[in-house]
């Protein structure tokens, strides 16, 4: 197998994050308005690549005010940072079907390094959407390490929103027609 290029299926694709929230339970929200592409060589992981960008502002955690909270220059500063891109630097194969994938994150004008925990979900071929192939992957981020440092503290002592941002990824992807010879 060689190195394939990939065009992100975001219909069938998630990218969303978990966080704690008053200490006591988890906030789960998405971004409905992305797009991304990668290349995959499976036989040489080092040879793959994949950037993604992400519209702030679509932020959805089924709650409108909380949503325009977080779009706010408390958290996000979707005016001045309208997006969050992630470009790999690495992929390197950690087990069978798992791959890890270190690449510069940036949200609010900072970027740091962030490792993405990658699994293969296989590959499959639709007779009308082409061949498809799906991965999912996992990370946790601190977000003061970006910048978004707003919280509250609680009479109890704990904070409103944990630190921790967990990060979780599904994609499905649509291999990218061959480029003809001119």
């Amino acid at each position: 197998m060689a190195l394939e290029n990939w065009n992100i299926d975001t219909v069938h694709s998630t990218i969303g994050f978990t966080v704690r929230h008053l200490v006591v339970s988890k906030v789960h929200g998405l971004f409905t308005k992305w797009e991304g592409t990668f290349a995959f060589d499976e036989e040489s992981p080092a040879k793959s690549n994949v950037e993604v960008k992400i519209d702030v502002a679509s932020i959805d955690t089924r709650e409108a005010q909380r949503d325009a909270h977080l779009r706010s220059g408390d958290f996000f500063d979707a005016e001045k940072h309208p997006h969050i891109t992630f470009k790999s630097t690495a992929v390197s194969r950690a087990a069978n079907d798992h791959f890890e994938v270190t690449g510069d994150l940036t949200m609010r004008g900072v970027t740091k390094s962030v490792v993405l925990d990658v699994e293969l979900g296989g590959r499959q071929a639709h007779p009308q959407m082409g061949e498809r192939v799906g991965f999912s992957a996992r990370a946790s981020i601190n977000r003061k390490d970006f910048g978004v440092s707003f919280n509250q503290v609680l009479e109890t002592g704990g904070v409103m929103v944990s630190e921790k941002v967990d990060i979780s990824i599904d994609i499905e992807a649509t291999k990218a027609a061959a480029s003809k010879a001119a």
